[in-house]
């Protein structure tokens, strides 16, 4: 076994192999920018390396100092993760040349697989099947017209030397293709360096089904079984499990078959994936990622094997652990990507401090992170989070797990997808199996969350703010020594009346009042009562409370826990966190955000009319007007980058740019103007 490892990426893929890694004996060398001098896998590591400044190019994509810093550590081996490094034949030879052992395939096999269009014609020598398609050198707009017209539309727009999604257009008619072909170049050369395309035949309603291959350097080649990742956005995965549900044992065979003959084909070695589209009984050859994938732990759940160690074992010269006929499936497992993105807002990736993280535990239940509670989500890198993964006898105790686990998933402090997994994985469709890659597209109201939170989440978040401060009382109390004077118990007490509170919760536009009383025996009354849209709220002797809106709860544990609460006769968790006069409620897989409304307030400053606003954190990457243009509503004026993906600001009506307040290369903070128009 190697001694030691350098792990040449970030966030939750190095806390990965460092977790395996140390499993085996060996030290382990973590590397970070300065974004993440504090991360978790920094923490982890036995030592850690300044490799450079925030962007990705000038740390994680510097293979000088990378090398300098396995050189530095003496370490033995890099591990490239996946991302930034982890299919650059270019790195994998600098290792070989520095005398390291890369943890990944030759570079030989990256050359092969890294492009695209030299991939498929090496598929169709090998008998793997592919779609029709333009694989050509040429790339004049010209040729790539007229190719386009022999291919067909709806086509495929793919960056020869990439994946993950990235420079990946749909293009349905002829009209959009040229526009397409920009967008698609810019962002193919920003993230891969190499803005070659190839077109191919887009299938409308396919499934995404892609199969674990390993090959070790004495010419033994297996395949792990399948994976469906059909449920995405953006051509990026959103949910991922083993086995694909419905896939007949036969075609199951077939596909592995054809994923060992893709390998062998090109010499591989260590972890890959074979990637396919499926539509009925048909397959047809889509990419091969040479390099582990995100989604390897539901392959590891249904195997029992620790995909790492064999990566680790296999790079170390040893042959594979089993052969074929030792492989075998036992159960289900399904995984979901949290991401700190907004999937209303059509995915924005969002950014901040994670004040509160509480991740689901339980038997059947994995969880890979690279983060902590207190840790920083920057807009430099991935939004991924976490994998929640769920794994059991079958696929319905997997989905049950995994719903559950999700129900107890607490994230504060960054806006997260984890609501439209619920819904997702909760969908009939979804639960019956088989869904294809427009799942997505074809129920969008999955994305959007409920408008209002419902009664119980409101009046869940008035005991949890009314608990809170009357502990915080406490607290202060014991703190200076005076935990028995009455001023402690803090219960409103009046004369002669019971105590009475009044608090005033706001959500978005709409805004309660709740009042709640001490009764006899420790309970709390509750009156709710919502304040119509344009109203001020009341003084307290002009509302009332009608018999309808009457409420009693009580808190089951300890004062000093509070974690369960009975309202109205049902006793459940007090899922929430409470900072300052804000509440965060987890109820039916959602998270509301309410927060202690001021008795009186000014005004609201509004935006100036006409302007538009950064939707996030990020760097502009095109300003395609000047002040003086004449614009048309839905036209891009202006294209900002984050976390690796473009978003393109449009107009919102006709009108004329009076106003551009940044130009190419500036940075821009989330909600700062970026032009205006009138």
């Amino acid at each position: 076994m190697l001694e030691s490892v350098l792990i040449a990426n970030r966030g939750e893929i190095a806390c990965r192999v460092i977790a395996t890694a140390r499993r085996l004996g060996m030290r382990t060398i973590a590397v970070y920018s300065d974004a993440d001098r504090d991360a978790l896998h920094v923490r982890l590591a036995d030592e850690a390396v300044r490799i450079g400044g925030v962007a990705p190019s000038d740390s994680y994509l510097r293979i000088d100092r990378l090398l300098d810093a396995a050189r530095r550590t003496a370490a033995a081996a890099v591990h490239p993760g996946y991302g930034f490094l982890a299919e650059n034949a270019g790195f994998a030879r600098a290792c070989d040349d520095a005398g390291l052992v890369f943890v990944g395939p030759p570079a030989v096999a990256i050359d092969a697989m890294g492009d695209k269009a030299r991939a498929k014609a090496l598929m169709a020598d090998a008998g793997v099947p592919i779609l029709p398609g333009y694989h050509a050198a040429e790339q004049a707009d010209d040729a790539l017209v007229s190719a386009a017209a022999e291919v067909g539309f709806p086509l495929l727009i793919k960056p020869s030397a990439g994946g993950g999604g990235k420079g990946m257009r749909v293009v349905r008619e002829a009209g959009e293709l040229v526009d397409a072909l920009v967008t698609a170049r810019r962002e193919a050369r920003a993230a891969f360096g190499d803005d070659t395309l190839l077109l191919e035949r887009y299938l409308d309603g396919p499934r995404h089904v892609e199969v674990q291959v390993f090959a070790d350097a004495h010419g033994g080649v297996v395949h792990l079984f399948e994976r469906d990742c059909s449920v995405q956005r953006r051509h990026q995965k959103v949910v991922e499990e083993a086995p694909a549900p419905g896939l007949d044992p036969s075609l199951r065979a077939r596909m592995g078959e054809a994923a060992v003959a893709a390998a062998r084909a090109i010499g591989y070695r260590g972890a890959g994936t074979v990637e396919f589209l499926l539509e009925g009984d048909e397959f047809w050859f889509m990419e091969m990622n040479t390099r582990l994938q995100v989604e390897h732990p539901v392959t590891e759940l249904v195997t029992g094997l620790d995909l790492v160690e064999w990566q680790l074992r296999v790079a170390a010269g040893e042959a594979l652990p089993r052969g074929q006929s030792a492989l075998s499936l036992a159960g289900h497992a399904i995984e979901v990507r949290l991401c700190a993105e907004d999937p209303a807002r059509e995915f924005l990736p969002a950014t901040g401090r994670l004040a509160h993280l509480k991740f689901p535990t339980g038997a059947g239940v994995r969880v890979d992170t690279g983060f902590e509670a207190g840790d920083t989500v920057s807009s430099h890198y991935d939004s991924l989070l976490a994998k929640l993964i769920a794994h059991g006898a079958d696929r319905e105790q997997a989905l049950a797990r995994l719903q559950r686990a999700l129900a107890s998933l607490q994230v504060v402090g960054v806006t997260t997808n984890a609501a439209l997994l619920s819904r997702v994985i909760a969908h009939e469709q979804f639960r019956a199996g088989g869904v294809d890659t427009r799942f997505l597209d074809r129920y969008p109201e999955l994305l959007v969350p409920p408008a209002d939170p419902p009664n119980t989440v409101v009046l869940l978040s008035a005991l949890a703010l009314y608990a809170a401060a009357r502990e915080e009382a406490r607290t202060q109390a014991r703190a200076i020594g005076d935990a028995l004077s009455p001023w402690a118990v803090c219960d409103a007490w009046r004369l002669n009346k019971p105590g009475r509170e009044r608090l005033e919760l706001e959500h978005d536009a709409r805004h309660w009042t709740v009042t709640l009383e001490q009764a006899d025996d420790g309970g709390v009354h509750i009156g709710l009562d919502e304040v119509p849209a344009g109203h001020a709220a009341q003084p307290v002797a002009e509302r009332t409370t009608g018999a309808g809106t009457r409420h009693y709860a009580r808190f089951d544990d300890d004062p000093q826990v509070r974690t369960t609460v009975t309202l109205d006769g049902h006793r459940r968790s007090l899922a929430c966190h409470v900072t300052g006069d804000s509440v965060t409620v987890w109820h039916e897989g959602e998270a509301w955000s309410l927060a202690r409304r001021p008795m009186s307030r000014e005004p609201e400053d509004v935006d100036a009319q006409g302007s538009l606003s950064s939707p996030l954190p990020g760097q502009v990457i095109a300003v395609h007007v000047a002040e003086g243009d004449s614009v048309s509503r839905g036209q891009v004026l202006m294209v900002v980058e984050a976390m690796k993906m473009e978003h393109g600001i449009r107009a919102p009506d006709d009108g004329t740019v009076v106003r551009v307040h940044y130009r190419t290369g500036d940075s821009v903070a989330e909600g700062e103007p970026l032009l205006v128009i009138e």
